[in-house]
């Protein structure tokens, strides 16, 4: 009997090793510098026995097959270039893993090659980041306690930033949220957060960032390079990940809050490209039972996409946008016993809408040269009323709160990979910003509403910059930069120098100093603020 049960036990371990799921990590190494694909570097999974591994092609792409459901270190290596290691990637069994990872060209060469290993989880995808900016994986977004898949929940574990539980604004270094910048794709965005500004200007409630949909993305904290203008104190620049363009992959999820569908794969089999979209529609009303009344007709949707189209001589064309819908309010307590709060013996009415979208062009001149194009349409709104009651239990107007703003941009910048040891970005970004104005306030409980700013137009934000990246020693590199800025409704401009250091002092440490000056907008309807104590228009237009 003994034998027998072994020899089961025995089976059925190898039936359990054979129906094991496994999936297919594949994607495309590129050069740090240029963005250029770098062919025949050898991709392996570490540790892994038999190794699992491949080699890329012509094109810089690699193709790893039959890889076991789990967490992996993949390292990346070939002659001249510095060993990359991706730490910690987790592969599943319902989508094939799909990724870009960028290697740096070794700066000397010597007569021994000594290979050292260097994991980029942690470094900026941004090669011209000194220091205060960190890579944000979508793994560690998924993986973060309590986060709710959130990346604006993460950062607050980065050195420097602070949040809370009742938002997801960023605080960095103990400046306001608003003036963090949110960008995608390369262009500025509005805040992406369901119920933006209502708790907290520069936060909300919820993001309406899909884990599905982004890529790795940067979070700078300070002396950020010179290609970020209009940013005070911490810099959000998120990338969207390009579909499967060789398998379609659907995904959906449903929960007591909502539902949320998935769908990317190739627009027709054997091409390269390809779409990827997201939405979620959620209501709270499903476990309204469970929630305060006046969070039981809460809803919010939103949808994400992009579509990639590579070309063979026209270069990558993408078009991409995200968008949001949010409803909510209250309602007045008429009931005195029920009066706690003051805010019981009031009632709102908020519907929010958010949306960008964009097309984006990227172009090699030649193997070390490229230049891309992004033209990019924003707009975020707010219709919010506030009734209340006065001393005769009558319910008035206490403000109205109507905004649109409407943004188009137009932005471009060549990247040069000069020599091995310098790299260098120069671009131009043009910001049309329109605006539609109506803010009302009742200045004391019961008297009617005043008007605060009522304006409609067009303001523009130019921006020019300059940023290079040098090796002008061996373990020692610099960052340096420029970044000017004219806003045209008052005519004031910036100039903007950046500064940064870092020097390798042993393989895991280094020592880094950087420096920038930096400015950001207010928000455009402080700039049209009457003084309803003296009538006095636009008192701030000069900030």
């Amino acid at each position: 009997m003994r034998t027998l049960f072994v020899t089961i036990i025995i089976l059925l371990a190898h039936l359990a090793q054979a129906q094991q799921p496994k999936q297919t990590i594949r994607g495309v190494v590129l050069d740090e510098s240029s963005n250029t694909p770098v062919p025949y570097a050898n991709v392996f999974l570490a540790k892994t026995v038999p190794v699992l591994g491949a080699t890329t092609d012509s094109t810089g792409a690699f193709r790893i097959t039959d890889v076991p459901i789990g967490r992996y270190d993949i390292e990346v290596s070939i002659i001249g270039y510095e060993q990359a290691i991706v730490k910690d990637v987790e592969v599943t069994p319902s989508k094939e893993l799909v990724m870009s990872i960028t290697i740096k060209e070794a700066g000397t060469k010597l007569k021994e090659v000594i290979v050292k290993h260097k994991a980029i989880k942690s470094k900026p995808l941004n090669n011209m980041a000194t220091l205060s900016a960190r890579m944000l994986s979508v793994e560690e977004a998924k993986k973060y306690a309590g986060g709710f898949d959130d990346p604006s929940r993460l950062v607050s574990s980065f050195a420097g930033v602070a949040s809370n539980i009742g938002s997801n604004a960023i605080v960095v270094r103990g400046n306001a949220p608003q003036y963090l910048q949110w960008k995608m794709e390369g262009v500025e965005i509005p805040n992406p957060n369901h119920f933006a500004d209502l708790a907290a200007f520069g936060g909300g409630g919820l993001t309406a960032l899909s884990t599905n949909l982004l890529a790795n993305s940067d979070f700078f904290t300070g002396a950020f390079p010179a290609e970020y203008g209009n940013a005070l104190s911490g810099v959000f620049d998120i990338f969207m990940r390009n579909g499967n363009n060789m398998k379609q992959e659907n995904t959906f999820q449903a929960g007591l809050i909502g539902l949320d569908a998935s769908s990317e794969g190739p627009f027709k089999k054997g091409g390269q490209s390809s779409y990827l979209f997201n939405y979620r529609y959620a209501t709270l009303s499903l476990i309204g039972p469970f929630l305060p009344e006046n969070a039981r007709g809460v809803k919010y949707q939103d949808l994400s996409f992009k579509l990639n189209f590579p070309t063979k001589k026209a270069g990558t064309f993408s078009v991409w946008g995200i968008g949001l819908l949010d409803g909510s309010g209250s309602k007045i307590k008429y009931d005195s016993s029920e009066w706690t709060y003051a805010s019981a013996k009031e009632g709102s009415t908020i519907k929010q809408y958010m949306g960008a979208a964009g097309l984006s062009h990227k172009y090699f001149i030649n193997p070390t040269t490229y230049i891309k194009t992004i033209l990019a349409a924003t707009l975020s709104g707010i219709d919010l009323s506030t009734n209340q009651l006065n001393s005769s239990a009558v319910a008035v107007p206490k403000n109205k709160i109507f905004l649109i703003n409407k943004d188009y941009t137009l932005t471009s910048f060549i990247n040069k990979k000069v020599s091995s040891k310098h790299a260098n970005r120069t671009g131009v970004s043009v910001r049309g910003m329109g605006y539609d104005m109506d803010l009302e306030q009742s200045l004391l409980p019961g008297t009617p509403l005043q008007p605060v700013i009522k304006t409609s137009g067009i303001s523009a934000l130019i921006t020019t910059y300059s940023n290079s990246s040098i090796d002008i020693a061996d373990g020692l590199k610099m960052n340096i930069g420029i970044n000017t800025q004219w806003f045209t409704l008052n005519k004031h401009y910036t100039v903007e120098p950046r500064l940064g250091f870092k020097k390798l002092i042993a393989a895991n440490q280094s020592i880094a100093l950087a420096y920038g000056l930096h400015s950001r907008l207010e928000r455009l309807n402080y700039y049209f603020n009457k003084d309803l104590a003296t009538g006095q228009e636009n008192i701030n237009k000069n900030l």
